[in-house]
């Protein structure tokens, strides 16, 4: 694909050296449909990033797009704070009859504001407020978000360093596979529990990710989940999955803790549960665990209306038969392992392992520096992928749950292809 070279005067000379993801794909973005996006140049790529998980039904579904467009015409209120209105009802009702009733839930939803580190700070406010204590366990690699609170049980030491202060009241513990299963699970994490001199005090919480997006795609296996769950109980501790970039069918089931048999205290989500891209996040936690005074915890814009439609809608289109949509979630995902088995026996030099589930995969290479080549290599191609991992050494599959066979295969072929190129 040939590339004109953008006007890309304004964000280098303007907007702050803090930007990103647009380094990386240096064009200027115009329009998005499916799972495609096309500069101003009319240039087209396939989309394998779905705005960091937050597009799992693509861009601009027109499902979702229709259900925005009638609510904005009528007027219907988009900011309300957390005021009572007829787009925040018809959510939690929806949300309640296909998500929390069929699965025997029994959460409260609170809306805490519109990103999913406002909903890891509600969840951390709680759990601490509930349990008296101020000690939360996190895992090696974890990335709960940027705000002071969930940086400091965040594990990546460039992100931890953005805050400028001493990050305190976490610990973190060693995810699954970290000690590469050289000792029992928990081991560690018992043996500091019980010794009076181990310098842990009696935590609140614990708080994990059942697959590290950020963290280089490690996946837990449910087995040393439902271990994490029966350590929480026995030890009088809160466990708090963060289903931020892992729920809303990611990995197959609505939630990425249903496999696993488990269900924690508390659980965030953000990111796709607008379905749109729309600003919005929930904590949800159980009914006894409601100990908030009435402002104790607000936002001004934790009442995003239009984001309420396009989730309800969301809801609607595809979680009504939840076992349709999680059969093609996983349909789609072992199809992206065949490609992912083929680009490893092609360069078994090169790729140190691919892992994943549904359709979340990483592929890491044992030269920490052949990801982001890849990358790089992958958009010139009209491809987008990022990286992830403590030093980007992972390639991270994200493509939209709607993406279709041929494109999930053509996109697949350009990672090969990238990948044979940068060898």
């Amino acid at each position: 694909m040939t590339i004109t070279q953008p006007d890309l005067s304004v964000f280098e000379t303007l907007e702050s050296e803090v930007r990103s993801y647009c380094r990386g794909w240096p064009t200027v973005f115009d329009r998005a449909w499916g799972s495609r996006m096309y500069d101003e140049d009319g240039h087209e790529y396939l989309d394998f990033f779905a705005g960091a998980g937050s597009l799992n039904y693509g861009h601009n579904n027109p499902v979702l797009k229709r259900a925005l467009i009638d609510y904005l015409e009528r007027d219907g209120v988009t900011h309300g704070l957390d005021m009572s209105t007829a787009a925040k009802r018809t959510f939690l009702q929806t949300f309640q009859n296909l998500v929390l009733r069929p699965r025997d839930l029994p959460y409260k939803v609170m809306f805490p504001g519109p990103t999913g580190t406002n909903a890891v700070e509600s969840a951390l406010k709680l759990a601490r407020k509930v349990m008296g204590r101020e000690a939360i366990v996190s895992f090696t690699n974890a990335f709960h978000g940027m705000s002071l609170g969930s940086l400091a049980v965040t594990g990546n030491a460039f992100k931890r360093a953005g805050a400028g202060i001493p990050l305190v009241h976490g610990t973190p513990m060693p995810f699954d596979h970290y000690l590469d299963g050289r000792v029992p699970d928990f081991l560690w994490f018992e043996r500091l529990l019980e010794d009076q001199g181990s310098g842990l005090n009696q935590p609140a919480a614990v708080i994990v990710e059942t697959v590290q997006g950020e963290g280089g795609i490690n996946v837990a296996r449910p087995e040393w989940l439902r271990g994490l769950a029966e350590l929480c109980r026995r030890r009088d501790m809160l466990l708090i999955v963060d289903d931020i970039q892992m729920g809303c069918g990611r990995t197959g089931a609505f939630f990425s803790f249903e496999e696993a048999g488990i269900v924690p205290d508390i659980v965030t989500v953000s990111k796709s549960i607008s379905g749109y891209g729309l600003p919005m996040s929930l904590c949800l936690f159980r009914p006894e665990l409601d100990v908030w005074e009435p402002g104790e915890h607000n936002g001004t814009f934790r009442g995003n209306n239009p984001a309420f439609v396009t989730a309800t809608a969301a809801l609607e289109a595809y979680w009504t038969d939840a076992s349709a949509m999680e059969k093609q979630t996983r349909t789609r995902g072992e199809q992206a392992v065949q490609g992912l088995i083929s680009i490893t026996e092609e360069n078994l030099a090169d790729v140190k392992e691919y892992r994943g589930r549904g359709l979340v995969w990483g592929l890491e290479f044992h030269d920490k520096g052949r990801a982001e080549r890849v990358a790089r290599r992958a958009f010139e191609l009209g491809l987008l992928v990022e990286t992830s991992g403590p030093e980007s050494e992972v390639v991270k599959l994200l493509p939209a749950l709607t993406i279709t066979p041929d494109e999930l295969d053509e996109g697949l072929s350009t990672l090969a292809r990238a990948v044979r190129e940068t060898a």
